[in-house]
């Protein structure tokens, strides 16, 4: 096991990930779809929390906001750890090669800097199992209908932040957060895993260089 060290290799252009015209179709996405999509399922989310479950208002925005703010751990270690995580198996070179690989390769690939939503349902889907697990476990199972959706929103929120630093010129408050995943593509591959914070690369002494 170790951590993939990969540099961009082309600015322009795009990954062919699947050779089944249908497969391929899926890795892709644009804002709107995503915005809709996700949207829905987090408002749904949001609906059972609160009039299904009728977890109180004040408990549900705390978990909710609780669970935005976790996501950015999560962000981090799955960035760091699964993301860039590759070895000699051509199993885990291909799951590798979709889940992020392609994208240090295309990093300006404007359809696939967003989670699609098929692939994207499926893992909402078995994460929202794991969490209700978790929290049945712990005899909090309702909770989990008020945690998920926050978390939820922190990933889409991420993943918009993350392709706007790819698109889009940084606005002069957030230039830090553009020039830190910058530096993550084209210089410290094994650094800089934020995305929407640095505050992780602080904690766990992942900073790139000054």
């Amino acid at each position: 096991m170790s951590s993939l060290k990969v540099t961009t290799e082309n600015n322009k252009g795009q990954a062919t990930i699947f050779k089944n015209p249908f497969l391929e179709n899926l890795t892709k996405t644009n804002v709107t779809n995503n915005v809709i999509v996700y949207g829905i399922a987090i408002a749904a989310l949001i609906y059972v929390a609160l009039f299904i479950k009728n977890i109180p208002f004040l408990t549900f925005l705390a978990i909710f906001v609780f669970a935005i703010l976790s996501w950015t751990l999560a962000e981090y270690l799955l960035h760091r750890f699964l993301f860039h995580w590759i070895n000699e198996n051509k199993f885990v070179q291909r799951f590798h090669f979709i889940m992020h690989g392609s994208h240090h390769l295309y990093p300006r690939d404007k359809e696939r800097l967003l989670m699609p939503p098929v692939p994207g349902l499926i893992m909402a889907t078995i994460l929202f199992l794991i969490f209700f697990a978790i929290f049945s476990i712990l005899n909090l199972a309702s909770y989990t209908w008020a945690y998920f959706p926050g978390f939820f929103l922190g990933y889409l929120l991420y993943s918009f932040v993350h392709r706007a630093t790819h698109v889009h010129k940084p606005p002069k408050r957030f230039k830090h957060l553009w020039k830190h995943h910058s530096l993550h593509h084209y210089k410290y591959p094994d650094k800089a895993f934020g995305v929407s914070t640095t505050f992780w690369d602080k904690i766990f002494g992942t900073m790139p260089p000054q």
